[in-house]
């Protein structure tokens, strides 16, 4: 299965996070370094865009050696489903590019459920979301994806899987759910505050292993 990460530099929140350092390591390493322990992940790509804001990202990846896409800034999706096209793949994976702690169990629960279930166009877990934000993982159908890109608005464009989920009675939607009762706590690092409250939780030692299922 590929594994296509989306990130980009210019976060308005927090600009460069994606490279903004872990513990000794950029965000997206973390990121990368969790992706590769999943079982079922065959292939990764990280999509990032053609503008000069990301040249520094695509010079990290070069040297770590990961391959990279780079597409349209603000039409994530178009650059989502170019990345799939370029790598010939009727099927991937999303992860976003913020999610350092992103648990490989959960990739391949997704890819379990997928090999099941090929006729699906969204196999996800946040709809509903049973999981923290930082856990998503969404397996979509590239056809489908790319098929509905003109009916996108901007937020659509910019957010890849929206659309799915507001006309979601067109779609053959797959969700899968946390059993977990208790509240964890939230993994994606969409501010600096997030990044604050991640590293009070979560040390050093325990962040390279960090699983939702043992916490």
């Amino acid at each position: 299965m590929l594994a296509i990460i989306q990130a980009r530099c210019s976060s308005q929140r927090f600009a460069n996070k994606i490279l903004t350092m872990i513990y000794g390591k950029p965000l997206i390493k973390h990121v990368i370094s969790r992706v590769q322990k999943a079982k079922k992940i065959t292939m990764i790509v990280v999509a990032t865009s053609k503008n000069k804001s990301d040249d520094k990202l695509v010079e990290y990846l070069k040297k770590i050696k990961v391959q990279y896409y780079r597409g349209n800034l603000s039409n994530v999706a178009q650059r989502i489903v170019d990345t799939a096209e370029y790598k010939k793949k009727l099927y991937f994976l999303r992860i976003n590019g913020d999610s350092p702690l992103i648990d490989p169990d959960i990739i391949d629960k997704a890819i379990s459920i997928f090999e099941k279930n090929k006729n699906y166009d969204l196999i996800s877990n946040v709809f509903p979301r049973t999981f923290p934000k930082g856990q998503s993982v969404e397996i979509i159908r590239t056809k489908v994806l790319k098929k509905y890109l003109k009916n996108m608005n901007k937020f659509d464009k910019e957010h890849v899987t929206q659309y799915f989920y507001k006309n979601s009675e067109i779609f053959l939607i797959k969700n899968f759910v946390s059993k977990r009762k208790n509240k964890l706590i939230k993994t994606a690092i969409d501010s600096k505050r997030d990044l604050v409250n991640i590293l009070k939780n979560i040390k050093k030692n325990e962040f390279e292993n960090y699983s939702i299922f043992k916490s």
